[in-house]
């Protein structure tokens, strides 16, 4: 199967991409065919053994509209893929024909209603001896407008001759009929003049729709351009992506610093990027020190440190020293243009409720004409005159509106998916941001989604008369050696702490058990307690701590010399200090959270109960993780998993939507339906409470277009008109057209506005789910804590960090506190209100500068 991006001409409503989807998919080898009225491009699947790209060409033209396929370059640099610049000419143009439409309006206007309102006429417009000049002038005045509108003309009574009949067709029907109307007239005129009746002057004179005519093209004209500038303010997310990427590239050639545009840069190219300057490729740092604002990409606010071998990303900011960088991906190969692809993917795909909009858009004209004609009938055969009965039909043509049902549905989904990506939540596809809605459990994988994926030192015990820093040297030293992740955790923990190192002889793994080595003329052993019962060596002296520390999910780590314990050190996966915070927010939205692990149930449990899960599956083996996702579904449970690595994918596919942490694999993002940039557990519920916005907008956007045309079809027709003497200008029914689709959009924009509500909050009650689970005691609403991240300058080591978190704990109110290094800053946990002010004086106090706390 191939699929194929076309470019479609033609379409002016949901009518018109209802044909062009329903000639396309009527092709022999075409699986689907998906059309965006929003982006006017089509997108289709089929078998290029039974078809080639010019049979559906041929197709949509048979239709009555245009279609190409569209042409994309994998190198081609972002900015010149910029989908919203026809959008931006059609906008011009059609300004331009508003100006010119109201020019002539205007006189015409005032000419035809001038006498009735009392206004000053020029007198040779008067009376029945100069109906004719008066008639004629209006038609010339009407002339300029239906030319400047020609369009409604061409592609409207091209659509209805095919068979195929769109909005256009009714505008063009509606205004012809007036304008027909009104040639007709001037010929009664005519006659009545040269046969001295007056009567029939008069009548006619007073009937002659020129002014109908006029003000069907420019109103509907008026409500295109209002549509056409509000649908360009729903592209402005993907407008300011591509303003991300830098024009220009510089490079080192030839030994030459040289400025290219970046569309040129190669795979291998050295880029030179100075302070203040935009990353124009994804590249891996070979030379400098610096730190790099990735807000853009990723939302993360503090700048990101950067070295030798860090990767760095496209439209990301340097921001103080000077890099030197190997571009890794360029072109439309880069993070920024996959981003850029998978919100103008999202925007154009449809969401399964659009499909009722879409059935209804396909017979929606024909049904309207049919209502024309007979309303039109019925009146005549009521006895009511030719022109009345030619204003009801006007009028139910030119009030009816399938651009307010076709508009309903793409535009809330594109700016719901652009606002989604300015937070660095990316969704796939509309039927991913439709299902995110109607989630109701979220399983979270463990390792790298609520834990950072990566061990970490969490406690040391040093025996009695052995100096910390010393035991320090001997683990790292000892360690260094060792490829174990545990390991690497014992090693970055004392480059953290400034312990230095010292050579080892005759290093050893000891498989399963640990590893052993000699330190100057001494032998030394790291490992479990089985190697240390193997080499005699009594851990009684740790007493109980080494269990406690196993029992909260924790791996003790034993050192000690040929017979002497000298401390044990803990090493955890540690939780991400967002996790907690963002689990309290997913159950606060009646969402049942579940962790999933392969963990032993005790570490499992451990886990679970610090971030406040209520229901934990664990020992379960990678390839069973998607085994348990359909038994929640088979229990009937609306399944989200969220995971970061390659076991994860099956799981991801299985559930009914897949979140991928953005930090992960490519193949589990590949997999999933929804990606975060970010990392962070917070955006799954950022996520979810978009989905419910989005669907909320549309199903507000639906019921106001069926509510408009349920409304307005019957009052045009006249139904009202026996009772109450209402009925409906041909006038106002244009104009009240036009301002459905404005109210539509305008609806649909009030998107932008979106902001998640990320506080904690009571978690959701628990529901019984499958058999494999650790049963958790209810979180108390007292146990419940708010977090506040204090942002801190001058923390250089561990010890830095640790000075801070005392500080921190010693508050009153404040119940934990984790500094990170990296991120410059100290999560802070508060059972009760702390100021802002206190936790800053705090921190410095303590001898380091807090910049923030939010």
């Amino acid at each position: 199967m191939k699929t194929v991006q076309f470019d479609v001409t033609g379409m002016t409503c949901s009518a018109c991409s209802a044909h062009v989807e329903k000639a396309v998919n009527a092709l022999q080898g075409v699986e689907k065919a998906e059309v965006s009225l929003l982006l006017n491009q089509m997108k289709v699947t089929y078998d290029e053994t039974q078809l080639r790209d010019e049979d559906v060409t041929a197709a949509v033209e048979k239709a009555g509209y245009g279609a190409a396929p569209k042409k994309e370059g994998a190198a081609k640099a972002p900015k010149e893929d910029d989908p919203l610049k026809a959008a931006q000419k059609q906008t011009e143009a059609m300004k331009t024909r508003l100006i010119l439409s109201f020019v002539f309006l205007i006189p015409l206007f005032y000419l035809s209603m001038g006498h009735m309102m009392g206004w000053p006429v020029p007198g040779f417009f008067h009376g029945t001896e100069n109906a004719l000049t008066l008639a004629f002038t209006q038609l010339l005045l009407t002339l300029p407008i239906v030319y400047v509108n020609r369009k409604y003309f061409e592609v409207g009574f091209k659509t209805l001759f095919r068979g195929s009949p769109n909005m256009d067709s009714l505008i063009a029907l509606g205004s012809s009929a007036a304008l027909l109307y009104g040639v007709f007239a001037i010929y009664q005129i005519g006659y009545g003049l040269g046969h001295g009746d007056a009567a029939r002057v008069h009548s006619y004179m007073m009937d002659l729709y020129f002014e109908s005519a006029g003000m069907i093209l420019a109103l509907i004209t008026l409500g295109k351009f209002l549509e056409a500038r509000s649908k360009g303010k729903t592209g402005d997310a993907i407008s300011r992506l591509l303003d991300l990427s830098p024009p220009t590239a510089l490079v080192l050639r030839g030994g030459e610093e040289q400025e290219i545009p970046a569309e040129e840069l190669a795979v291998g190219d050295v880029m030179l990027i100075k302070p203040g300057m935009s990353v124009p490729a994804d590249g891996e740092v070979i030379e400098g020190v610096s730190s790099v604002d990735e807000s853009a990409i990723t939302g993360e606010s503090i700048p990101v440190e950067k070295g030798p071998g860090s990767a760095l990303t496209a439209a990301t900011i340097n921001k103080s020293g000077f890099l030197q960088a190997r571009a890794t991906r360029v072109g439309g190969d880069t993070t920024l243009s996959q981003i850029i692809r998978l919100v103008e993917e999202a925007s154009a795909s449809k969401a399964p409720i659009a499909k009722l909009a879409d059935k209804i858009s396909g017979i929606f004209v024909p049904v309207v004409m049919i209502i024309a004609v007979l309303a039109a009938v019925v009146w005549l055969l009521l006895g009511e005159s030719f022109t009345f009965a030619l204003s009801i039909g006007i009028s139910v043509l030119v009030i009816s509106c399938p651009c307010a049902l076709g508009l309903a549905t793409p535009v809330a989904i594109m700016v719901g998916t652009g606002k989604g990506a300015e937070q660095g939540i990316l969704f796939k596809s509309a039927e991913a941001l439709e299902h995110a809605h109607s989630i109701d459990t979220v399983v979270l994988d463990k390792t790298g989604t609520i834990t950072e994926g990566k061990p970490q030192v969490t406690d040391i015990l040093v025996a009695d008369g052995v100096r910390e820093e010393e035991f320090l040297c001997m683990a790292a030293s000892l360690e260094k050696s060792s490829e174990h992740p545990l390991a690497d955790a014992v090693v970055q923990y004392a480059q953290q702490q400034n312990a230095p190192t010292v050579p080892v002889k005759e290093f050893e793994a000891l498989f399963g058990k640990g590893a052993t080595a000699v330190i100057g003329s001494h032998r030394y052993y790291a490992g479990n307690s089985a190697l240390m019962q193997e080499k005699g060596v009594d851990v009684s002296e740790a007493g109980d701590r080494p269990r406690q520390l196993a029992q909260q999910g924790k791996t003790p780590l034993y050192f000690s010399g040929e017979h002497k314990l000298l401390g044990v050190i803990a090493v955890a996966d540690v939780v991400k200090a967002s996790s907690p915070a963002a689990i309290r927010q997913l159950q606060r939205q009646k969402l049942e959270v579940v962790m999933l692990t392969g963990d032993n149930r005790a570490t499992a449990e451990a886990i679970g109960a610090e971030v406040g899960v209520s229901r934990v599956i664990s020992e379960v083996l990678p390839q069973d993780k998607e085994r348990v996702i359909n038994e929640l579904q088979q229990q009937g449970h609306k399944v989200a998993m969220v995971g970061d690595g390659i076991n994860d994918a099956p799981a991801l596919v299985r559930a009914d939507v897949g979140v991928a942490i953005g930090a992960g694999t490519d193949v589990a993002i590949e997999s999933a339906d929804v990606v975060l940039m970010k990392s962070d557990l917070s955006d799954v519920a950022a996520a979810f409470q978009l989905s419910k916005a989005v669907i909320r907008n549309i199903r507000e956007n639906l019921f106001w277009a069926f509510f408009y045309n349920s409304v307005g079809i019957p009052l045009a027709a006249g139904v009202l008109y026996g009772a109450f003497n209402l009925k409906l200008n041909p006038m106002f029914a244009a104009a009240a057209m036009s301002l459905s689709s404005v109210c539509v959009v305008a609806n649909a924009l009030r998107l932008r506005l979106f902001r998640p509500k990320l506080s904690g909050a009571e978690p959701a009650k628990k529901s019984p789910l499958v058999d494999a689970y650790i049963q958790e005691e209810p979180i108390k609403e007292e146990e419940i804590m708010m977090t506040k991240t204090v942002y801190i300058e001058g923390m250089s080591c561990g010890h830095c960090t640790a000075h801070v978190e005392k500080a921190l704990k010693e508050l009153p109110g404040v119940t934990g506190a984790k500094a990170e290094l990296e991120k410059k800053s100290a999560v802070v946990t508060l059972e009760g209100e702390v100021a802002d002010e206190t936790l800053m004086n705090a921190v410095k106090e303590a001898g380091y500068e807090p910049l923030r706390v939010e």
